[in-house]
């Protein structure tokens, strides 16, 4: 914090660090929301592909997943294990959008066969809306840093004999 009248930290004042985190949350949080509702709305469409398990099923799971980790974000997003929820549910979701636009994977074991050769426009804002939710967890996960040890929140220096750091 920065330091107030008298050296004290001013403890209305918010850092850099805190509005950039939020940033990343709200962002984050929207590129997932886009992901969910796309899925969500594509869904039915491709409940016939698929014999065990259907492309409208898989994306339905998508959908949730993707709620659930914006959700996450939103509440939780000052936890590390939360920023790599998100990075994972996003980088997954445009891994397979790219593998299956480009690659004719076949059906695998129960999954069916997604291989679709064209970009239109709910797939595009998918697949843009997934990228830009990876990098901003990627970005919310690099900044939110491991927690910090009880001492070192007291408000001993690293390195102190407080911290176990040093002697």
């Amino acid at each position: 914090m920065a330091p107030g009248p008298g050296g004290r930290p001013d403890r209305t004042s918010i850092s850099r660090r805190t509005v950039v985190r939020v940033l990343l949350q709200v962002v984050t949080a929207a590129s997932l929301a886009v992901n969910a509702y796309v899925h969500a709305g594509l869904a039915a469409a491709f409940d016939p592909v698929g014999q065990q398990i259907s492309q409208g099923t898989l994306f339905r799971l998508e959908a949730a997943v993707a709620s659930l980790a914006a959700l996450l974000v939103l509440l939780l997003g000052r936890r590390r294990p939360v920023w790599a929820f998100a990075f994972l549910v996003s980088v997954s979701a445009l891994g397979a959008v790219l593998l299956y636009r480009y690659v004719n994977v076949g059906p695998l074991g129960p999954l069916p066969n997604m291989y679709e050769p064209v970009w239109w426009p709910d797939k595009t804002a998918s697949a843009i809306a997934e990228a830009v939710g990876a990098v901003t967890a990627l970005g919310g996960f690099l900044i939110t840093g491991p927690p910090r040890s009880a001492s070192t929140r007291a408000g001993a220096r690293q390195g102190d004999k407080g911290d176990g750091g040093g002697g």
